[in-house]
């Protein structure tokens, strides 16, 4: 929403006089709060709004004692944001990208039988769009999507994330959703976090906003230690199970550009987790690859993931993917590495795969994808870059 540019320079001397009136003509606009589409609003975007200035001075002195500047911009905005409150919306379309772990280092074993770790995370431009329409339902949501094999019931994150956001807030929206699904599964690309992260960002949008970010993010722990961290910015630096959120600025170029190469195998994550032996996993200080990577860019030696040697034990072709990228991008990527538990390889520095991957027929089912890092700004979900003018949040 466009700032008022009202001023107050009050005195007290008796009976001022208005004795100059300007009319200003202003640009149109175009900044508006995310959680409302009216037609009201629609008609102001295309009108031109007009700023009223008005003076009033001391006629004895000449003294300027008042001046006020009546800003029908905001005035008009408010009103827009009034109809939006009431009518409410009925569809909501959103971007919901996933993110690679730049490093990835595991710290210890828990008590609870979970791992604490310590990571550089960073949502990329790869990600699925998630339509949300209100359901006249009061009892059951219902999920559809463009690939088989998506559990559509309550072992979906969605699900999950709807029904959470039902007991914490005691609001009793229910939800058509369909997804359309371009991050591949078991990838360690944290898609289904990331699904469920826009699934509470959109019913808190339905619902007028009730709840704040750090609400959404808070509650988004308790079904998933990766969700939290999509409730950043975009760069964040994890710790715990991962649902320790330190929101950082983006540590690396967000134009730098990388290939996603995943084989056909998934690595699921617990399988991988059963093979990790701690005596096995890098000793460096995750804070020291932080800095490593703010101070010079991301490089081969930074890029460590400690769950790569149990990932390659479960997928032993994936050891020699990532061998064969790393030698045949010599000069072409600033490191190769996994993202997550696995089985997505990430090269960073170039957005073409190497020529083996076509060439050979072993890796002709392989999901390519290039991408590159993304941020979102405060109050606003995350948005597909396009240079095209098509939109990714559009709200009815």
């Amino acid at each position: 929403m466009a700032s008022s540019s009202s001023q107050f320079l009050c005195t007290h001397n008796p009976k001022p006089h208005f004795n100059s009136f300007t009319n200003a003509t202003l640009p149109q606009f175009s900044s508006f709060k995310p959680n409302g589409s009216s037609s009201l609003r629609k008609k102001i975007q295309s009108s031109r709004i007009h700023l009223i200035r008005a003076t009033a001075s001391d006629s004895t002195t000449g003294r300027k004692q008042l001046e006020v500047v009546y800003d029908l911009e905001n005035k008009l905005n408010k009103l827009a944001d009034e109809v939006d409150r009431d009518a409410g919306i009925s569809r909501l379309t959103l971007f919901s990208p996933c993110k690679i772990n730049v490093f990835l280092r595991i710290t210890g074993k828990r008590a609870d039988g979970f791992h604490d770790l310590a990571s550089l995370f960073h949502v990329i431009s790869l990600g699925d769009k998630i339509k949300f329409s209100l359901s006249p339902s009061k009892s059951t949501d219902r999920l559809s999507t463009n690939v088989p094999g998506v559990p559509l019931d309550e072992r979906n994150l969605i699900i999950k994330a709807l029904n959470l956001f039902r007991k914490k807030t005691g609001i009793d929206n229910y939800f058509w959703i369909h997804l359309d699904k371009k991050v591949p599964t078991g990838a360690g690309l944290g898609g289904g976090s990331s699904n469920a992260a826009t699934a509470l960002w959109a019913a808190n949008q339905f619902s007028g906003c009730v709840a704040s970010e750090k609400d959404l993010q808070e509650w988004s722990g308790e079904i998933g230690s990766d969700i939290p961290f999509f409730f950043s910015h975009g760069a964040a630096y994890c710790t715990g199970r991962g649902e320790v959120v330190e929101d950082i600025p983006p540590p690396v170029p967000l134009d730098l550009p990388m290939v996603l190469i995943k084989p056909q195998e998934a690595c699921p994550t617990g399988e991988v987790y059963k093979r990790l032996r701690m005596n096995q996993t890098s000793q460096i200080d995750p804070l020291v690859l932080l800095e490593k990577i703010s101070k010079g860019g991301i490089s081969q030696d930074v890029c460590v993931n400690d769950l790569e040697p149990p990932a390659f034990e479960v997928v032993p072709s994936l050891k020699r993917l990532k061998q064969r990228i790393a030698a045949a991008g010599r000069g072409q990527y600033d490191a190769v590495f996994m993202s997550g538990s696995g089985s997505t390889i990430v090269g960073v520095g170039s957005p073409n795969p190497p020529q083996f991957v076509y060439d050979d027929d072993e890796y002709k089912n392989v999901f390519l994808s290039d991408a590159k890092f993304i941020t979102r700004s405060a109050d606003q979900w995350y948005s597909e870059p396009l240079s095209t003018d098509e939109s990714t949040c559009d709200v009815e």
